[in-house]
């Protein structure tokens, strides 16, 4: 019997009514089965092949679009993302699966390697031959600003079942029907395609958590969300016998530097464009322009107007839960007796109802810029620094943390203090994009969305086809039977790009 305490709460962000969510907190015998169960079905997915894996994503990804309209309803009840938002993330989470499909049906994530038995200057060589294969049952921790996309059916769900790794997914507790809504088709999709029930799994609650990532049979770690919950799951893994990866996209400020040309050049499309970027989604993106740096005198002044002009008809944002509405309101005041000056949107009664809170600019020159405003703050704020000239902008470039993007508006022509910029903001993020915002991750075969510490803890990729190389490990087979042989490096056509003795072979080569 189900102890009343064990009922999860799903919670309407925009009212803060709270009502059953339809699952109860996952006990750690059930947690424990789900992570048996994926280690059981390892073997049984790893031999599927990949075009069994690729119907697999496939399959998901039609179940999902076939109840789409209830999965965004759940969502946006849950969010307050709005539904036509959450249809587009939708679209990018089916997208994604099909995407991946792809992946493993061309083949050249799996690095095969053949080197003939033979001679060099060294002496005699054997018959080697190596690729990457699954590292085995994967544990996935969903994001609270992405209900989709980073969550049950996320990339990392993606990424994983198509290196052919189980799944064991630890629901958000920001929205535990959708996550149930999307278990479901994704359950379901498992069955269909007739492979075993442990493929994928999911459990919820916090202590579920924490089970997951000290089982033994998990032997990696996918999670997205802030430094405080990654701080606790790492802690929990260094009590492990044995160590696991933990992949941890942990949080990110993205500076935006706008040189002297482009604020000349636009300053009214610069203001308002950062605006609606860095509150888009209520400011919940991990990667929002968090830093904006502004030049001094009037261009720079006239950029400032258009943010004021911007900022102050924005209406308040609604959060994603309490607990980030919470944490808003304490931070925000603090950042901006921070600043010379603050610009705030419009604000709320202080008794209505949600987690709604105004969008805040904090401005500061940058001789005055504090380490506390260098940090991260979840929810619709930005800091703008102005500084005054090239010397006064790289002083501040090499002082930022680690960050996921990096955004640079330069002049139309020849622009010396963007080369500069550019030059730094390489080492200091895993994203440079140049007159554009950084919200909005593209997914595609180039994308990288990782960067130097505090963004991730790893240099690996959450998005984008080679995310796949976290669920992956190196297996080299020396003087083999071919018949032990995996079909990729058998001899011969093998429908895959291989590297033999040193030269790269397409299949179409054969």
């Amino acid at each position: 019997m189900t102890a009343v305490s064990d009922v999860l709460l799903s919670v309407d962000p925009r009212t803060g009514t709270a009502e059953s969510a339809g699952v109860t907190a996952t006990s750690s015998e059930t947690v424990a089965e789900a992570c048996e169960a994926a280690c059981a079905a390892y073997p049984v997915l790893m031999a599927a092949g990949r075009t069994s894996r690729a119907g697999l994503l496939e399959e998901i990804a039609t179940r999902l679009e076939a109840r789409g309209e209830r999965i965004v309803a759940a969502a946006d009840r849950e969010t307050a993302l709005g539904a036509v938002r959450l249809r587009g993330e939708l679209v990018r989470t089916c997208y994604q699966l099909r995407m991946f499909a792809q992946v493993i049906v061309e083949g050249s994530y799996l690095e095969a390697v053949i080197d003939h038995a033979g001679e060099n200057p060294v002496g005699a060589t054997p018959d080697l031959r190596s690729l990457l294969v699954p590292i085995g049952p994967v544990a996935v921790f969903g994001a609270s600003n992405f209900p989709l996309a980073f969550s049950v059916p996320g990339g990392d769900t993606a990424a994983a079942l198509a290196a052919g790794c189980p799944v064991v997914v630890k629901a958000h507790s920001s929205h535990l029907r959708t996550s149930a809504l999307c278990a479901q088709a994704i359950s379901e999709a498992v069955a269909a395609r007739g492979l075993p029930a442990g493929v994928f799994g999911v459990v919820y609650g916090q202590q579920a958590g924490i089970d997951l990532v000290t089982h033994p049979d998990i032997t990696a770690v996918a999670f997205t969300g802030g430094h405080g919950g990654g701080a606790a799951l790492r802690a929990a893994i260094a009590t492990r016998s044995d160590p696991i990866p933990f992949y941890g996209e942990l949080g990110s400020v993205n500076p935006l530097i706008v040189t002297p040309a482009a604020a000349a050049d636009r300053p009214e499309a610069l203001g308002a464009g950062l605006v609606e970027s860095a509150t888009l989604g209520g400011g919940q993106f991990c990667t929002k322009p968090g830093l904006a740096l502004i030049p001094g005198g009037a261009d720079g002044d006239a950029v400032l107007d258009a943010i004021d002009s911007a900022l102050t008809v924005r209406a308040p944002q609604v959060l994603l839960n309490e607990g980030i509405a919470r944490t808003y309101a304490d931070r925000a005041p603090v950042l901006s007796t921070a600043g010379a000056d603050t610009i705030t949107g419009r604000t709320t009664a202080q008794d209505e109802p949600g987690f709604a809170a105004a969008a805040r600019a904090i401005v500061v020159d940058a001789a005055d810029l504090t380490d506390i405003l260098l940090e991260e703050c979840f929810g619709p704020l930005f800091v703008v620094v102005r500084y005054r000239d090239d010397a006064e902008l790289h002083g501040v470039l090499t002082r930022l943390p680690g960050s996921l993007a990096a955004a640079i508006h330069g002049g139309a022509g020849a622009d010396p203090v963007r080369d500069a910029a550019a030059a730094v903001l390489g080492q200091r993020s895993g994203r440079v994009l140049f007159d554009g915002y950084p919200t909005g991750v593209a997914v595609s075969w180039a994308q990288h969305h990782g960067g130097p510490w505090p963004a991730t803890n790893t240099q690996f990729t959450s998005v984008g086809a080679t995310s796949i190389r976290r669920f992956l490990r190196p297996l080299a087979f020396q003087s083999a039977p071919e018949q032990l042989l995996p079909e990729e490096l058998r001899d011969g056509p093998a429908g895959v790009p291989r590297r033999v003795d040193g030269r790269l072979v397409l299949p179409d080569d054969y």
